[in-house]
């Protein structure tokens, strides 16, 4: 790395911004979080008291106005605004990462994409469950081909949420990038088009169950991909019995796996990304491989989001866009994932 660091920016400071995304800037001596925007008076208070040498602001477009100083900005805002700020960003002479989903439009992220090209800069997506631990113990069976060759795929979040946190939330329809789809399915979108190649949605079922959503929050949908796996993808916030995380069939063997990546929780309770028992699962959540009538646990990969950082100051600091590095993520296959999401509600 170059003695310089990359100075960033993060806009929003709720869930995204304060859990996701600055205790990893802030832990990697790579970067400088040097600007954290937030309009909410509580939320400025936690971040001056977290971070007293970042400079703390109202808005994104503060963040805009200060570019000559700094590097990188993340944009953690809500779905809608996430097109015309990174096009900004870019625009200003920013390299960007944008948390789920990138855009609503799918139109809009290869609008996106073109811009930085052409521009010259490095963007990204936030698709940090690609680092959860069971995920990487996912991807580490099928590298080995443990499972031999697998026929289903299916994966699942579900959880019981009876209310609506967030007040944009409650309010923002599919056309402003509201609902579980847009949240928690582009994550499991992008799992099933990573580990098993490009699909297309053959039945899709979306349904607003709570009161006040305006969007949706139970979904199921089936996926058939190009390499023969059929996936079946559930998302869920009405379930008191959350279904399992993974399982998937194979004509070697089977595994299954329940339980929530321990990453997000460890660090809401106060934990650091550079804590000794950071991203650790339990031992009584590790999945189980079945072959041949016979069991075995298969213990959790430790999680590690803190790659993600780690790999995007690797390609800036080799020179950004014009490096042969690879962006942590890719935003075409954040593209890929909004049509998958595009074509669902056609189907349904």
């Amino acid at each position: 790395m170059t003695s310089d660091p990359i100075r960033t920016a993060v806009a929003g400071f709720g869930l995204s911004g304060s859990v996701f995304h600055a205790p990893f800037i802030a832990s990697n001596p790579a970067y400088e979080l040097a600007v954290i925007a937030t309009s909410d008076a509580g939320r400025q208070a936690k971040a001056k008291d977290r971070y007293p040498e970042a400079t703390i602001v109202n808005t994104p477009e503060d963040i805009l106005a200060l570019a000559d100083a700094l590097d990188l900005i993340v944009l953690g805002t809500p779905p809608a605004t996430h097109f015309p700020l990174a096009k900004a960003a870019l625009e200003a002479g920013l390299d960007v990462v944008v948390d789920k989903p990138f855009t609503v439009r799918s139109a809009e992220g290869e609008e996106l994409i073109q811009l930085a090209a052409k521009l010259g800069r490095v963007l990204t997506v936030y698709q940090n469950r690609r680092w959860d631990g069971d995920s990487l113990t996912v991807k580490k069976l099928l590298d080995a081909g443990t499972l031999g060759t697998v026929t289903r795929f299916e994966v699942g979040m579900e959880r019981w949420a009876p209310e609506i946190s967030k007040a944009w939330k409650a309010s923002a329809t599919a056309d402003d990038g509201g609902g579980v789809l847009f949240d928690l399915g582009t994550h499991v979108l992008d799992l099933t088009l990573r580990f098993f190649g490009p699909a297309t949605v053959t039945f899709a079922e979306i349904q607003a169950r709570r009161p006040q959503e305006s969007a949706d929050d139970d979904v199921f949908l089936v996926l058939k991909h190009e390499s023969g796996v059929v996936s079946h993808v559930t998302i869920n916030l009405n379930s008191h019995l959350p279904g399992p995380r993974f399982r998937i069939l194979g004509t070697e063997g089977g595994f299954v796996k329940f339980g929530t990546d321990p990453q997000e929780p460890y660090v809401l309770g106060g934990g650091l990304p550079t804590d000794a028992e950071y991203g650790v699962e339990p031992s009584q959540n590790h999945g189980t491989l079945e072959s041949n009538g016979q069991r075995i646990t298969i213990p959790t990969e430790r999680g590690a989001y803190p790659e993600f950082y780690r790999l995007l100051a690797e390609k800036l600091d080799d020179g950004g866009a014009a490096s042969a590095l690879p962006a942590p993520v890719d935003p075409a296959d954040s593209v890929a994932v909004l049509k998958l999401i595009e074509q669902a509600r056609a189907l349904a």
